[in-house]
């Protein structure tokens, strides 16, 4: 199966997946995601560089904006099989090596069952591997400072929020990448648009405290590791995900 590519702006593209999306970042027969989805999902990442115009061995590196499971499922086997450096915020190494996980639990996805659109989602966490043991055990930190010598350049700009570390400014193409700081949609959410994950997956305040983060940056175009491309400041999108979130 194939995922469902949409290109963003020249050499960026949003790659929905089954769950979680990612974007692709392009530069010549180069590319780096952000994320790789379920352990699930491979078949699906394995097609994006192709849509994109790469392919598996022309993955430059694999940014991981959260290391949980349904964005880190694949990124060992890169690595393995292709050389593919793996790249995590600092703070969440310990995570994506699995020196002590956080990642959903069984328990967890029980209670999202009881949440709107939750019974289909939990199968779907549970079929695509999401309770699954999945280290990313040679995981380095995002080099810092400044901008990664990747396709794209992106900084990794550190968030206060653990569950989501990590957004990526892409300032050449006025967009954001913000991984699950701010979303435009969820399988277990009824809201449209920006706003925060439901509560089950993050800490309240520092999920808030991560919106003002965002607001300060620029850009147009928000490419959310969950629902599709939002048009509008990063102010605006921040503002309305705090206005839902209360």
């Amino acid at each position: 199966m194939r995922a469902g590519v949409r290109q963003a702006a020249d050499g960026t593209h949003l790659v929905h997946g089954s769950d979680t999306d990612r974007v692709v970042l392009q530069e010549g027969n180069a590319v780096t995601p952000t994320d790789t989805g379920y352990p699930g999902d491979r078949g699906r990442l394995l097609a994006s560089p192709a849509d994109a115009g790469g392919s598996p061995e022309s993955v430059a590196a694999v940014l991981i904006t959260r290391a949980r499971t349904d964005h880190l499922g694949s990124a060992e086997y890169l690595r393995a099989a292709h050389g593919t450096p793996v790249h995590p915020h600092e703070a969440e190494v310990p995570h994506a090596r699995r020196d002590f996980p956080r990642q959903v639990t069984v328990g967890q996805v029980l209670r999202g069952s009881r949440r709107p659109g939750g019974p289909p989602w939990a199968l779907h966490v549970v079929r695509s591997g999401g309770t699954a043991h999945v280290p990313a055990a040679a995981s380095e930190p995002f080099p810092r400072p400044g901008p990664l010598d990747l396709p794209g350049r992106p900084p990794c700009t550190p968030l206060p929020h653990r569950r989501a570390r990590c957004v990526l400014p892409l300032p050449d193409i006025g967009a954001v990448v913000p991984g699950d700081a701010l979303v435009s949609s969820h399988p277990t959410s009824r809201i449209d648009g920006p706003h925060l994950l439901p509560r089950m997956f993050h800490h309240e305040r520092a999920a808030v405290e991560s919106l003002d983060i965002l607001a300060e940056l620029e850009g147009d175009l928000t490419l959310p590791g969950n629902g599709s491309a939002h048009r509008g400041s990063l102010e605006d999108a921040a503002e309305q995900a705090r206005e839902r979130a209360q």
